[in-house]
C-alpha cells in the first residue's frame, strides 16, 4: 500500500519563536484596539507550540435582580466570576509570520473548528483571524 502525503492547514505548523510571539501579540492588540475598542475589557493572546489562542474578557451586563439561591454566590461574586470568564475567539496555527490558519471556537460543540478566511483562503494574517473570532464581541 502506498502512503500519500497530504498537506492540511489544520495540522502541524511551526513552533512560534518568542520574537514572533511578541510581534504577533502587539499586532493583535493594536488591531483589536483600532477595530473593536469598547467591545471588550481585555484581550489575552497565549502561545503554545505552533498555536496562538485569542480570548476576550468583557464587562458583564447583569440586571438588578440576581438569583443567589441558584448560583450560591452573592451578586458581586457572580459579576466577578463573569468578569473573569474568557470568551474564546479563535485559535491560530503558525506557518510564518503572515501565514496562519484559523479555527473558530464553537460554543455549540465547545471546541475549535477549522474555517476559511472570508476571502476563501486557508491562510491569512493574525488580524484577519481576530476579525473572524470577533463576531463574539458584537
Amino acid at each position: 500500500m502506498k502512503k500519500i502525503w497530504m498537506f492540511t492547514p489544520h495540522a502541524g505548523g511551526k513552533k512560534i519563536p518568542l520574537v514572533t510571539q511578541d510581534i504577533v501579540r502587539k499586532r493583535i492588540l493594536e488591531h483589536a484596539e483600532r477595530s473593536f475598542a469598547g467591545k471588550y475589557s481585555r484581550i489575552d493572546v497565549k502561545f503554545r507550540g505552533a498555536l496562538c489562542y485569542i480570548d476576550a474578557y468583557q464587562e458583564p451586563h447583569v440586571g438588578k435582580k440576581h438569583p443567589t439561591a441558584v448560583f450560591g454566590e452573592t451578586r458581586a461574586e457572580f459579576i466577578e466570576r463573569l468578569r473573569n470568564t474568557p470568551t474564546h475567539l479563535c485559535r491560530l496555527r503558525h506557518f510564518s509570520i503572515d501565514r496562519w490558519s484559523v479555527a473558530f471556537y464553537t460554543y455549540s460543540h465547545e471546541r475549535y473548528e477549522p474555517c476559511l478566511f472570508p476571502n476563501g483562503e486557508w491562510f491569512g494574517t493574525p488580524e484577519q483571524a481576530f476579525d473572524i473570532g470577533a463576531v463574539y464581541l458584537e
